[in-house]
């Protein structure tokens, strides 16, 4: 249950604003045959909860923008939300993603888009996301074929 607990974890500061890598620790796991369903609740739900606190941070966090601890600064922000408002919330699909992806839901918040979407959305990719990992490690490994047939 720790390994699990720590994956949690370090899921979750992965999908803040704080540096952090889950996959490693997860692939590791993996190769010390831990259930990969249950590594990939564990990841998946801390990663889309980590996401959350970006989430409430652009939601509620917006009117201190002009603070200097305030992650995104003024044109950055105004960038990101055109960049949002072209592609919409389907690109949450892509909060997995490394470098913009943080800042993706960062700017969901701001954009007030509606939690449950948001939620739904952000778990989907980042499960999607840890599917792969998880597929592509245990096929490496030779614990799992990537295709049957």
């Amino acid at each position: 249950m720790e390994a699990l607990l720590s994956l949690f974890v370090s899921a979750f500061l992965s999908a803040t604003l704080l540096p952090g890598s889950s996959e490693i620790l997860l692939a590791a796991l993996v190769t010390k045959h831990y259930d990969p369903f249950y590594l990939w609740l564990w990841a998946t739900l801390g990663n889309t909860l980590g996401s959350c606190v970006n989430w409430w941070m652009g939601r509620y966090l917006l009117h201190w923008q002009n603070r200097r601890w305030f992650p995104v600064k003024g044109e950055s922000l105004e960038r990101a939300q055109r960049w949002f408002n072209r592609y919409g919330v389907w690109s949450l699909l892509l909060a997995w993603a490394p470098v913009f992806g943080d800042a993706l839901t960062l700017i969901a918040g701001i954009m007030r888009v509606h939690f449950g979407l948001f939620f739904l959305l952000t778990a989907i990719g980042k499960g999607l996301r840890y599917a792969v990992i998880l597929g592509l490690v245990g096929w490496l490994s030779g614990q799992v074929p990537l295709l049957a047939g």
